[in-house]
Parts: C-alpha cells; sequence; structure tokens
C-alpha cells in the first residue's frame, strides 16, 4: 500500500509561520485594524530559524506571524467590533457627503465603543503580573500626559494619561514606596517597589511641544498602546488605592478648605489641580 505523499510546507517551519498578507486574508481585516488587535493582545512579528523555509520557498524578507497566534486572534470578539465600526464610519462618511447632518449627528451619538478590560484581564492574570509589566506603561502615559491636542490623538487621551499618572503618584507617596531618582538628559527616572516588584519609569522634562513629521514618529500606533496602558494603569490605581485604605478616584480630605471665601467658578477644576500639587493628602476610606 502506498502512503500518501506529504505536501510541501505543510509541517515544520512553514507550518508554524504565516506572512502578515496571509494573516490579514485569513482575519478579513484592514492593515489598520490588524496593527491595532496586535497591539491589543500583546502579538508580534517572529523571526524563524530559517526563513526561506518558513516563507515557503519564497525570497526577499517579509514579516512573519506565528500561525497559532493568528488562530488564537480568530476567537477575538473584538473583531467584530472593529467590523462594527468600520460599517458606522462608512455611514458617517456618506452622510456627510450628502449633507444629511442630522443623520451624520444620529450615527456619532451611537457609534459602538470597544471595552478592552477583558484583554488587560487575560495578559495579567494576577495583580503582580501587571506590576512586573509597568514600566513601559508608566513612562509612555507620563509621556501623553505632557501633549498637547494632536490630531493622530484622541482627545481626552492626554487628559486622562495625566489624571491617572497623578493618582499613580499619589499611591507612590501614601504608600512611601519611592526608592530611587535619579535626573538625566531624557528626563528624571524613578524607581519604586510594590509587592515585592520594582517598577522603573522615566518622567520627561517639561519643553514647548515640538511636532514631528508622520515619517519620524508614528502617533496612531503609540496612541493604541496608551489605550490598552491606560485601561491597564486604572484596574493597577483601584487596587493601589483601596490596599492603602485611600478613596478612589482621589479626593480632597473633609478638613480642606479653599483659602478664599469666594465661590469658586469651577470646583471640579479646582479639586483637579489641588491633587495634581502633589502637596496635599487625600481622602482615607471610613473604617
Amino acid at each position: 500500500m502506498v502512503s500518501k505523499k506529504k505536501k510541501k510546507y505543510s509541517s515544520g517551519e512553514g507550518a508554524q509561520f504565516m506572512t502578515r498578507k496571509a494573516a490579514l486574508k485569513k482575519l478579513q481585516l484592514s492593515l489598520k485594524d490588524f496593527r491595532r488587535i496586535c497591539i491589543l493582545k500583546g502579538i508580534y512579528p517572529r523571526e524563524p530559524r530559517n526563513r526561506k523555509r518558513a516563507q515557503k520557498g519564497a525570497g526577499g524578507i517579509k514579516t512573519l506571524y506565528h500561525t497559532k497566534d493568528i488562530k488564537f486572534l480568530l476567537h477575538e470578539p473584538i473583531i467584530w467590533k472593529l467590523r462594527d465600526l468600520k460599517v458606522y464610519q462608512q455611514k458617517i462618511r456618506k452622510a456627510r457627503a450628502t449633507r444629511e447632518f442630522g443623520r451624520m449627528r444620529k450615527y456619532l451619538r451611537d457609534y459602538p465603543s470597544i471595552n478592552i478590560d477583558h484583554i488587560v484581564k487575560e495578559r495579567y492574570p494576577t495583580f503582580v503580573d501587571a506590576l512586573r509589566d509597568l514600566d513601559d506603561c508608566l513612562t509612555l502615559c507620563f509621556l501623553f500626559s505632557t501633549f498637547p491636542s494632536l490630531k493622530k490623538v484622541p482627545r481626552d487621551q492626554s487628559l486622562l494619561c495625566r489624571r491617572l499618572s497623578v493618582e499613580f503618584m499619589h499611591a507612590v507617596i501614601a504608600a512611601k514606596a519611592l526608592r530611587k531618582v535619579f535626573i538625566s538628559i531624557k528626563g528624571y527616572y524613578y524607581q519604586a517597589e510594590f509587592e515585592g516588584q520594582t517598577i522603573t519609569w522615566i518622567v520627561p522634562h517639561h519643553f514647548s511641544f515640538q511636532p514631528q513629521s508622520k515619517d519620524e514618529v508614528d502617533f496612531k500606533i503609540m496612541s493604541t498602546f496608551v489605550e490598552f496602558y491606560t485601561m491597564m494603569l486604572g484596574f493597577i490605581n483601584f487596587k493601589l488605592f483601596h490596599s492603602l485604605n485611600l478613596v478612589y478616584p482621589p479626593q480632597l480630605t473633609a478638613g480642606f478648605t479653599p483659602e478664599t471665601d469666594k465661590d469658586l467658578v469651577d470646583e471640579h477644576a479646582y479639586v483637579a489641580e489641588r491633587i495634581a500639587a502633589l502637596n496635599i493628602s487625600v481622602a482615607k476610606l471610613l473604617v
């Protein structure tokens, strides 16, 4: 009895890797959405031992991914949300082109949002796992907190980064977790310790913002990283504040009163600025 001939590249490195073009075809996503889902899920290109065999005999250098990673993405519910976003974007463009502004406002009001909290829990099952990977998260959030409004960055992202970074600094102060500080030309290096994990991050110097060309800095890619990191840092701040018996979101202590007796124009902005000053204690939970 003659055995069935095995098809070439059906096993080994030829089957373990997949090109980016093949991955886009399998997932039925655009390149922009594919990059976004890969960043959120923590999937990156891989380097094979034998590139020609991994590329199924094709020449040149192509971006390769593990086949099991792409199959893992097939079961991600966010992919369906990305497809819904594309449909809404087409409807908004059509309504704008036909000058149906009432319908366009309705589509903008009903625009679906993506919830990625399950991805944070999936990538970091425990609190200690999240603390181990907090270095890059803090560095990028502190960097974005200094940015003005940019075209490629969502409007509220810089404000959210500023709020989360201030909350984390209050947790460091309350826990007395700061271990080292160093100043260099890159910025201020901080090192803190939580749950036995050493966390090091950089806070940039405050200079006037100098716009960069899209060839030098891809703000769209960085903004996608920040989208995940802000969700992650929000969970970490919540856990730290409750472990330190502090109210979250942070509030001023009951005994604190403004220096002037006049009514405040914007009390919420005043409280936020006082908390961001880092020179007063925040309220604690009642025991």
